[in-house]
């Protein structure tokens, strides 16, 4: 019994030859001619590269402005992205859809956030962590209040210094008598 070897043809350089050089994962060759607006590749692979591209920069576009969704303005710019994608049609729409619902959930759970960090570190915590998030230097503590000088003492008694020590005319008035 003979044995075949398998061998692989010499390939003629693919430009001379004007075929897409798409490979298939199983190492099979796409057959369609070249597109002619592309360098490499047929109509529909071509489609297919420029819309693999066009993900990653649409997902660059809707990140938040901080990198997080940790705030309102991150989520309403990453919607107002998504919205601008939309309506130039590069996102489809049931995609956007799935993801303005998941903005719509970010934005309800936000104020439940703020509460939770509030109450268990504080306000001053949430503000210090916004700050971070939006480069903001931090607002300068204010300084210790000092308490007010005692007023100069006047001429004229006090309402105090009136009611603790009875005149001496009010003793002699007073009906009250003291029994000794």
């Amino acid at each position: 019994m003979t044995t075949k070897r398998l061998t692989k043809k010499p390939v003629a350089p693919f430009k001379k030859l004007g075929r897409c050089q798409f490979f298939s994962g199983d190492d099979r060759r796409c057959r369609m001619p070249r597109w002619h607006a592309h360098p490499v590749y047929c109509l529909h692979h071509a489609r297919h590269e420029q819309q693999l591209l066009e993900t990653e920069r649409v997902a660059a576009e809707l990140t938040s402005l901080t990198g997080t969704f940790k705030t309102a303005n991150d989520v309403n710019h990453a919607l107002g992205k998504l919205f601008s994608a939309v309506s130039q049609n590069r996102i489809p729409p049931r995609n956007a859809a799935i993801l303005a619902y998941t903005g719509a959930l970010l934005l309800h759970s936000l104020p439940r956030v703020a509460r939770e960090v509030n109450d268990a570190f504080g306000f001053q915590a949430w503000d210090r962590k916004l700050r971070e998030l939006f480069g903001v230097s931090p607002v300068p503590s204010p300084a210790p209040r000092t308490p007010p000088a005692p007023p100069a003492p006047s001429q004229t008694p006090s309402n105090q210094q009136m009611c603790a020590e009875p005149s001496r005319d009010a003793r002699e008035i007073s009906p009250v008598t003291r029994a000794e």
